[in-house]
């Protein structure tokens, strides 16, 4: 990373990008996860001379069903799709930032990280075992804590989310119960609760609905001024979601472990590991229809490795290694036949 924002500095990968005068819009689609982070970029790119990037924030759900479609440049997924799958439809999966999905809390009277929660907690919340704040369950682990007696009310994605699966992946790894009977992906069948439609609407939901609890990527929590919960992680501390305890779950990653880049970061070891990290990814067609489409958004995601992990650090993403970025470059956006 010291590298890129090196070279970023001097100006010099601007001028290496050279995008041609007539460069080509470029439309991609799916997880609201990264939304935040592309958005940025896709402004950046364009005021230094590259094509208009238009993302839609749909979820990984809707992503991947129109690159499969073709209707789109480039999909995105915070759910990596398997290796069986990539070669089936003919897809290049690689990753982008890392990021975190926090438990966020309308409570009132609670204050953003004074409220402590366990997986299986939240696990429990959410299959309608826990019903109440004041539950023994929570007040012993939060003792000075005035909670209230007033019902719960679990908040979660409406839509196929990359975000859900993120989630419940971390609740399946935590919890035999919710893992037998509920299991994980991008949708589950919620036994209780409210549904909203993207990270905003999950977000915008908790804001509005007193005693609720919901789960979004950390950037949404802090863009919404939302209070988030602490969490027990696999060293049994209590942590908070923030770019060092993100990047704390990647510190020992194995990305060559699945292939498309597509390993799991949840419930991993660490003292300061946040145990809901995920990576995000993009999916671009082997041999697009669309050549020049394609070429642009393979240039665009080389200008944001380049040039992007100051904002992405802005808005809490942790951005991936040079190491990383190099495997990418090898194995995933060389496949891309643009030429």
């Amino acid at each position: 990373m010291k590298y890129r924002s090196i070279i970023a500095a001097l100006g010099l990968a601007a001028a290496a990008f050279a995008a041609p005068a007539s460069a080509q819009d470029v439309t991609g689609a799916g997880a609201t996860f990264p939304f935040p982070v592309y958005a940025k970029w896709a402004e950046a790119y364009r005021a230094q001379g590259g094509a208009r990037v238009n993302y839609q924030s749909i979820g990984s759900g809707g992503g991947i069903r129109q690159i499969r479609a073709r209707t789109v440049a480039f999909g995105a997924t915070d759910a990596p799709l398997k290796g069986e799958e990539l070669a089936k439809d003919g897809l290049v999966q690689f990753p982008t930032v890392l990021g975190g999905v926090v438990p966020v809390i309308n409570i009132p009277g609670v204050e953003t990280r004074q409220l402590r929660l366990t997986g299986e907690l939240v696990a429990d919340i959410y299959r309608g075992e826990v019903k109440a704040w004041n539950d023994k369950r929570i007040a012993e682990l939060n003792p000075g804590v005035t909670l209230p007696a007033a019902n719960i009310t679990p908040v979660y994605r409406s839509d196929g989310s990359g975000t859900t699966s993120i989630f419940t992946s971390y609740l399946a790894e935590v919890s035999p119960s919710w893992k037998e009977k509920l299991g994980s992906g991008t949708t589950v069948n919620w036994p209780i609760g409210q549904g909203g439609k993207g990270n905003e609407g999950v977000a915008a939901t908790v804001k509005q609905v007193a005693n609720s609890i919901g789960y979004v990527e950390y950037a949404y929590a802090k863009q919404n001024n939302i209070p988030y919960a602490l969490l027990r992680n696999l060293d049994g501390q209590f942590v908070a979601p923030d770019d060092k305890t993100f990047a704390a779950a990647a510190a020992n990653a194995d990305w060559s472990a699945a292939p498309g880049f597509g390993i799991s970061l949840t419930n991993q070891a660490g003292a300061e590991a946040w145990p809901i990290t995920g990576a995000t990814f993009i999916l671009i067609h082997k041999e697009p229809k669309d050549v020049k489409a394609a070429a642009e958004a393979v240039r665009f995601f080389e200008w944001a490795y380049q040039n992007g992990d100051k904002m992405a650090e802005d808005l809490d993403y942790v951005p991936l290694p040079d190491a990383v970025v190099e495997q990418i470059r090898k194995q995933a956006l060389s496949q891309i036949k643009v030429k």
